[in-house]
């Protein structure tokens, strides 16, 4: 926490909900003029995202429903910080695993970010793997729900950006995971950070 968020006391706390996986919490905070304001917001466990880009170039998207938003969007493999004990790397590999069928050579990290910090404090961390393997068909992961309804497409990089900037990529992590993608590709991987940088957990500053 710097000093200035820390001059932001929360004088009380109250669970108004809590769900499987998200909690909603009214904290009252002491404000720079000298009052007081109650700010509602949803803690959340994190998660994390992966760019998987294959020697052609191409990125491996997911077209999957999100009940909240009624649609069918674009993403990037994805998944919750919610298992005990499991690091966002271990996460990413595991998602990559479960929902594309892919494991990955090398890793690298593309982006941390805040999806929603004035509501949430959802922290996402997102990875480019690369050097992509098949999962042998006895070892993949049998999706449920949403994730039994998955499309994979493998989209040309460049393309992909298009998709972003047009609007039919409206995933923020997706979003993001993308241009940093490109970005990064373009100043020859001078960009990406190791994959075990360090972490800091929602909420942590």
């Amino acid at each position: 926490m710097t000093d200035k968020a820390a001059k932001y006391a929360v004088r009380a706390s109250h669970v108004r909900f809590k769900g499987a996986v998200m909690t909603v919490v009214s904290d009252e905070v002491e404000m720079p003029d000298g009052g007081t304001a109650v700010r509602d917001y949803v803690v959340h466990p994190g998660a994390v995202g992966i760019v998987a880009l294959d020697e052609a170039g191409r990125v491996l998207l997911l077209h999957q429903y999100r009940h909240p938003v009624r649609e069918v969007l674009w993403e990037v493999p994805a998944g919750l910080l919610d298992v005990d004990g499991e690091g966002p790397l271990e996460a990413a590999r595991r998602e990559l695993h479960e929902e594309a069928a892919l494991t990955a050579d090398r890793w690298d990290l593309l982006m941390d970010a805040y999806n929603s910090p004035g509501g949430c404090d959802e922290k996402i961390r997102i990875f480019l793997a690369r050097g992509l393997h098949q999962v042998p068909d006895g070892e993949r992961f049998t999706g449920i729900a949403e994730e039994s309804d998955l499309e994979l497409r493998w989209v040309d990089l460049d393309e992909a950006v298009t998709w972003a900037q047009s609007g039919r990529i409206e995933n923020a992590m997706c979003v993001i995971g993308v241009l940093a993608t490109a970005r990064a590709r373009d100043q020859a991987w001078q960009p990406l950070r190791p994959a075990d940088a360090p972490w800091s957990a929602p909420g942590a500053g």
